[in-house]
């Protein structure tokens, strides 16, 4: 049985009598003192305790989104039409793909970037457009020739006007020519101008009228367009409300589609009647744009591997006039890989400040071709991607951004002036990754911070007065050795 006196004899925390203890101002200020500091320095490690501490390191690409990148891209083109307009993707391994319409969606703009209009609708074209063939022909006199000074004339005077907007250096308008005169001729005696005056054929020289060719917005050659009286009216955006045809280019196809055209006239009564014949042209007939610019957006899905992002005027039955291309074009949006949404991107910006500061590196910037750098002229932007992956503390969430370095030159070309984005993605990624700090270290700093401050305040201050009282008592030899290494002064 292990009495009690032994048990006090592993005492470690024995107590001084009270009789031997004295309270004193100094020694009031300096509990005070400590506790302040201990305030302060409990505060400190919760707050180190409460922050975010992350380790970054690079690793080789683990992607949990495969081998493509998707590319999200929003951009504006004041003098690219939207008949026109494509999207090309290219890389390093030969893929080439051409003109994408599926993820892709165009809005007429003006020379202020604002929508003119509903979505521009830009079916697929026929590949191969039939012409004539013969050979290339002097003018048989068919169709009008209409200038700057006579085109409003015509254009309102007949219920169809059928106008050929060509280039005579144009490969595309001298094949057009010959059948074009050609329907011109039969429809002239069809429908006579004098006696019958439903339809007239006319052709524009845009080489030597481009301003009336600017203001139907004709960027390609050659361009007809069907004019409906009354409904070619100007408004304030310089709009024209007119319809394309890119159907077949032999003397056959265009005489049926003027017939067809004719039967559309009508009264309201007849025109139900005739609906099932003028559809039958319909898939060749679209509205024409009613502004000079183009508003681009969508996604394409990319490899990962180096490659181009193109955007160009294109059109396999069109000739395009180099010099008069301006590919100048603003940089609404344009970002890579899967969204982020703006939530949780604060929160990672909140956490991490440096991360999310350069995905959007582009997004907002114009890069305009105010023609001090001539003609044909392409405007090229290096994009290098990285991929930073961020694993966060809470709930594990993992975020996957890219970001980009940009710098933009341009380029002057023989060939069609294009806005190009040059892709380089690193094989390597930024691994963000968060350091929770253990609870049970924080509570053994904070013990740390009580039990060191309370030590040392008591070492130092505490135990003197105690050890003086005791010394008062008893003058032995060793006490006054034990009060001489506290810094005792016995006179």
């Amino acid at each position: 049985m292990i009495s009690s006196s032994k048990l006090k004899s592993v005492d470690f925390y024995r107590k001084i009598p009270r009789d031997l203890t004295e309270a004193s101002l100094s020694g009031a200020g300096l509990s005070i003192v400590a506790a302040l500091c201990m305030v302060f320095l409990f505060g400190m490690e919760l707050n180190s305790y409460l922050s975010v501490s992350t380790a970054t390191s690079v690793i080789v690409d683990k992607s949990s989104d495969g081998d493509y990148l998707r590319i999200d891209f929003n951009m504006s083109f004041p003098a690219l039409s939207c008949e026109f307009a494509a999207v090309d993707v290219s890389d390093v391994l030969g893929t080439n793909r051409l003109n994408l319409t599926k993820t892709i969606r165009k809005f007429s703009i003006d020379s202020n970037l604002r929508s003119t209009g509903n979505e521009f609708h830009s079916e697929p074209t026929t590949t191969n457009i039939k012409h004539d063939n013969e050979q290339h022909e002097e003018s048989i006199g068919g169709a009008l020739e209409l200038t700057t000074d006579n085109f409003d004339k015509y254009a309102h005077q007949f219920p169809i006007t059928v106008i050929n907007f060509y280039a005579p250096w144009c490969y595309w308008s001298q094949r057009l020519r010959p059948s074009w005169e050609k329907a011109s001729k039969i429809i002239k005696e069809r429908y006579d101008p004098e006696t019958d005056g439903r339809i007239v054929m006319g052709r524009v020289d845009c080489t030597q009228n481009g301003e009336l060719c600017r203001s139907h917005h004709v960027q390609g050659y050659p361009s007809i367009r069907i004019f409906r009286k009354g409904s070619d009216v100007r408004t304030d955006h310089g709009h024209h409300d007119h319809e394309s045809y890119y159907g077949d280019r032999d003397t056959d196809s265009l005489v049926k589609t003027m017939d067809n055209l004719v039967a559309s006239l009508p009264t309201e009564s007849q025109k139900s009647h005739s609906g099932d014949k003028s559809n039958l042209a319909s898939h060749i007939k679209r509205p024409a744009p009613s502004s000079g610019g183009c508003r681009i957006e969508g996604y394409v899905r990319v490899k990962k591997v180096p490659g181009n992002l193109i955007i160009s005027a294109r059109s396999d039955a069109h000739s395009f006039d180099a010099s008069q291309m301006n590919m100048s074009h603003v940089v609404n949006h344009l970002s890579f890989g899967r969204k982020v949404s703006p939530r949780v991107m604060s929160d990672v910006k909140r956490l991490i400040p440096y991360v999310g500061s350069s995905h959007d590196r582009l997004n907002g910037l114009s890069f305009i071709n105010t023609r001090d750098f001539g003609a044909n002229v392409t405007m090229e932007h290096y994009l290098q991607i990285v991929k930073t992956e961020v694993i966060t503390r809470k709930d594990h969430k993992l975020v996957e951004e890219y970001e980009y370095t940009a710098h933009s030159s341009v380029a002057q070309s023989l060939h069609i002036p294009v806005a190009k984005f040059h892709l380089e993605l690193s094989p390597m990624q930024v691994l963000i990754t968060e350091n929770p700090k253990s609870f049970s270290h924080f509570i053994t700093n904070v013990c740390a911070i009580i039990g060191g401050v309370f030590t040392v305040c008591i070492s130092y201050c505490g135990s003197v007065p105690v050890l003086s009282s005791i010394c008062m008592v008893d003058e032995s030899s060793w006490c006054f050795s034990g009060c001489w290494n506290f810094g005792l002064d016995f006179a």
